[in-house]
């Protein structure tokens, strides 16, 4: 089977945050499990989206879902350890794009995962995929579009 690979242009960063591996985020191999991975990845995702003042669910209806996830494993994690998330988007078409994102260890600087989550925004009120809003896209300019 051919491995995954994931690598982002440097310019598609724009949030950052830290997050520590919890004792209970460890799993019997003793280092960061897949399952705590993915829920850190969507904290720095939240935390990414408020920043921007965007809402994953708005109280028009319409809300952003996750449609895909990749992650990569670089290196392990282990409990108490500070990870650095640096979050971005890219590859933007007219219902969605990915949400990237780095992670990292600073106390080493290693590298311990890169990931990827595929997004659309979806209205609740007619339970179909929809068009990015305008006001979405005014706030990244700078994102590559694949349409």
């Amino acid at each position: 089977m051919a491995r995954l690979k994931l690598d982002f242009p440097e310019d598609q960063y724009y949030f950052s945050t830290q997050l520590t591996v919890r004792v209970t985020d460890i799993n019997a191999g003793n280092h960061l499990g897949n399952d705590s991975m993915i829920s850190m990845l969507s904290e720095a995702r939240a935390r990414f989206l408020y920043e921007h003042g965007v809402q994953e669910a708005g109280t028009d209806g319409l809300g952003i879902i996750v449609t895909d996830l990749a992650t990569t494993y670089k290196a392990e994690a282990h409990a108490r350890d500070q990870l650095l998330f640096e979050v971005g988007l890219m590859d933007f078409n007219q219902y969605g794009g990915d949400i990237i994102f780095r992670v990292t260890r600073p106390r080493d600087s290693k590298l311990v995962a890169m990931a990827k989550y595929g997004f659309v925004f979806f209205s609740y009120k007619t339970s179909q995929v929809t068009a990015m809003p305008e006001e979405f896209l005014a706030k990244f300019p700078k994102v590559n579009r694949v349409d």
